[in-house]
């Protein structure tokens, strides 16, 4: 059975928004971004922040080594408001504020992929709760389709909607056609339809996700408790770039 790369993707435009960012780091787990330190690669000195956020571990594309989340990135997150199944704003920061977190950030909520996704993390919501870790998912639409997306998917977590993007644009998230027609993901996207996983098209269609062309990526947060402390982040590099699970388990429940 032979199924086309656009199973996952929108075929409305050709437009990248340039916001490319394929520098990688992965640093020791469990121990603090040293601001002060010079740089490894260009030996650069950093000046050292008044409230640096704190990372752990951070996973993407091979790369330079670079920090993932900046203090300027934190301070756009603060920034950010996303918006539970119930229509209220809440700053994104609160949602690790007072605990630890695991936050995915969805593709769009009709994508085939976040939905593997959503199941690969639920899979393992009995070990986050055990550590006192919540499960969140974002996706970047409106609240309307994120209560369809959660009904679809009877997900476990959390879900917020981010319909301005804003997160996405604080984190930095890739978004382009090159990092979502990309053999890898053709081939995942056959795997997931013999899985039995689903595209659904009306939630692909809609405005708000055309009107983007549906290329943005996403990736996965471990923060909290704390607003800056960033414990660990994924970006992924093309659709369906999921990071190995016990990376995430060790950021969130060791």
């Amino acid at each position: 059975m032979a199924i086309s790369l656009s199973t996952s993707l929108l075929p409305n435009t050709f437009q990248c928004n340039g916001n490319h960012n394929h520098r990688s780091t992965r640093l020791f787990p469990n121990q603090p971004l040293n601001f002060g330190l010079k740089h490894q690669r260009n030996e650069n000195k950093l000046s050292m922040p008044r409230n640096p956020p704190v990372l752990s571990a951070v996973s993407g594309s091979t790369g330079l080594e670079s920090s993932a989340v900046s203090e300027d990135n934190v301070d756009l997150l603060d920034a950010v408001k996303v918006f539970d199944l119930n229509g209220n704003e809440i700053p994104i920061s609160d949602l690790w504020k007072d605990r630890k977190a695991v936050v995915a950030f969805a593709r769009h909520f009709g994508c085939v992929f976040c939905r593997k996704r959503a199941d690969y993390l639920a899979s393992k919501k009995d070990v986050m709760d055990k550590s006192g870790a919540a499960l969140v998912l974002i996706g970047p639409g409106s609240i309307e389709q994120a209560k369809t997306f959660a009904e679809q998917t009877k997900f476990k977590g959390e879900v917020y909607a981010d319909p301005s993007h804003s997160s996405y644009n604080a984190l930095r998230f890739v978004s382009g056609v090159t990092t979502t027609f990309t053999p890898k993901a053709g081939l995942k996207i056959i795997q997931l339809y013999m899985e039995g996983y689903r595209q659904d098209w009306k939630l692909s269609f809609e405005e708000d996700t055309v009107k983007r062309g549906g290329w943005q990526q996403g990736g996965i947060l471990v923060a909290g408790p704390g607003k800056t402390n960033i414990l660990y982040i994924h970006k992924d590099k093309e659709a369906g770039d999921d990071p190995d699970i016990e990376d995430i388990l060790k950021a969130c429940c060791s």
